[in-house]
């Protein structure tokens, strides 16, 4: 037995039509096993709830050890995971191929599974999860839908009676016309002298890229237009990590199948899927495969999808650096998202800002503590902001007007937090004191960002 690895980590497959998989008492005899090498390291005290959280119940329990912590505590530990798996790709030494075996965020996965099949998932929870639809009904009257949705809004105490969101938690809002629907009206224009011409790809528009900020889609179509790349937009339907969170397990499976065959055709067609958000790539790139890694279709979808950061930085790298790239005249301080550092590739948005001439970009590598639905939820948003908190000291520290983040939804959580930290610092400050106006930081993507210096509206 050896104490840690430094191997590359491993994942198995995701065992979740075996019998055993949402058996209680396997359940617990394996979340015992895991905690209790979880509380002997307890390297990952500083990632998010979940771990203080077990620390905690076995602290205080009577022996000080995880034999004395009832199973019936261990869903407390459960509700604090996001699922983000920062603890398994950049903490844990005891992961696979070790002989520990450790995969906290799968163990979490199958808890939650549990709770799905055994109905104790809220019914409101439930709904919020069903993105399509809700988009497709709430989109309809976007306008009245966003006012009503705003932070202040005489509708926001009801909204969290009925659906448990926080009344101060920001949320998204909806475009009047999708991704697909804009894009349909107003094709793009295809450089036909672009560097990269030739290449060709479907950018995958996402739910959150179809129904919300639909600029970062326009923006990043007109940015491979510009490379000269054929450009297919397409929404097949969302990938699911709504559902996952959940632990709607074969939901989020059936969705996989039918998504990856979608695509099969396009790649068929010698076509790279481009993900604009990352957790659609995760989920294309991981989850779907380790839950089908007998299916060919998304064993073919893993290895032929990009998310955009990536995509660029590789056309970059093969082509050159666009001519026309031009200074920003601000300096940068990108927040990497969690699902972004799970695919493993590196920091992709860092790279491409950097392509920018006479550009500093800051990189944060901390949780904002959104964490999907989760940090919105009334339980958690005070715990959401806490847990953000390092990510916004440090964009305010490094004192650049523009902080970034992949995750668009990461990145309005860090906005409430400068606003809440900057409040804060104005309370404690002397009355009589001569007061200095905060620091006003602008949120943008890095797509955004990119757009803007490329010159592209």
């Amino acid at each position: 037995m050896k104490e840690g690895s430094l191997e590359a980590p491993t994942r198995h497959p995701l065992d979740w039509e075996n019998p055993d998989f949402l058996n209680k008492e396997a359940l617990d005899h394996e979340m015992t096993r895991q905690f209790d090498v979880c509380h002997g390291c307890r390297r990952c005290f500083n990632l998010c709830g979940s771990f203080p959280k077990l620390f905690d119940l076995v602290d205080n329990s009577s022996t000080g050890e995880l034999d004395s912590v009832s199973t019936d505590e261990y869903g407390a530990v459960v509700d604090d995971c996001t699922l983000c798996d920062m603890c398994f790709l950049t903490k844990c030494p005891y992961v696979p191929p070790h002989e520990f075996n450790i995969d906290f965020p799968h163990l979490m996965l199958r808890y939650k599974a549990y709770q799905f099949a055994e109905k104790e998932v809220p019914f409101a929870k439930k709904q919020l999860a069903e993105v399509d639809r809700n988009a497709a009904v709430l989109g309809v009257v976007a306008p009245l839908v966003n006012t009503l949705s705003d932070v202040g809004s005489i509708a926001r105490p009801l909204l969290q009676k009925v659906a448990s969101i926080d009344a101060k938690a920001s949320i998204p809002a909806f475009s009047s016309q999708t991704l697909i629907r804009q894009m349909k009206n107003k094709p793009l224009q295809i450089n036909p002298l672009g560097m990269a011409k030739g290449e060709k790809i479907v950018l995958y528009a996402t739910c959150y890229g179809n129904y919300n900020e639909t600029q970062i889609g326009l923006l990043a179509g007109k940015i491979l237009a510009h490379f000269g790349v054929d450009v297919d937009v397409q929404y097949p339907g969302c990938c699911g990590m709504p559902q996952l969170e959940l632990g709607n397990i074969p939901r989020v499976a059936d969705g996989g199948v039918r998504i990856a065959e979608f695509f099969a055709p396009f790649i068929k067609d010698g076509r790279t899927i481009v993900s604009l958000i990352p957790s659609c790539s995760l989920m294309m790139k991981s989850e779907w495969p380790l839950m089908h890694p007998q299916n060919q279709a998304i064993q073919e979808l893993k290895v032929n999808t990009k998310d955009i950061s990536e995509y660029i930085v590789s056309l970059v790298n093969r082509f050159g650096v666009p001519g026309d790239l031009l200074p920003l005249g601000n300096d940068v301080t990108l927040h990497l998202a969690c699902h972004a550092r799970a695919q493993n590739i590196g920091a992709k948005a860092a790279e491409m800002l950097r392509f920018i001439p006479d550009i500093k970009v800051s990189v944060v590598e901390r949780c904002s503590g959104h964490g999907g639905t989760w940090g919105m939820m009334v339980d958690n948003f005070d715990l959401a902001l806490t847990v953000g908190k390092p990510v916004v000291r440090q964009v305010i520290s490094n004192n650049h007007t523009i902080f970034a983040s992949e995750c668009p939804l990461a990145a309005e959580h860090i906005k409430q937090g400068i606003e809440c930290q900057q409040k804060t610092t104005a309370q404690l400050v002397e009355p009589s004191a001569e007061v200095t106006a905060p620091i006003v930081f602008q949120k943008m993507h890095p797509i955004e960002i990119f757009a803007r210096a490329l010159g592209v509206e």
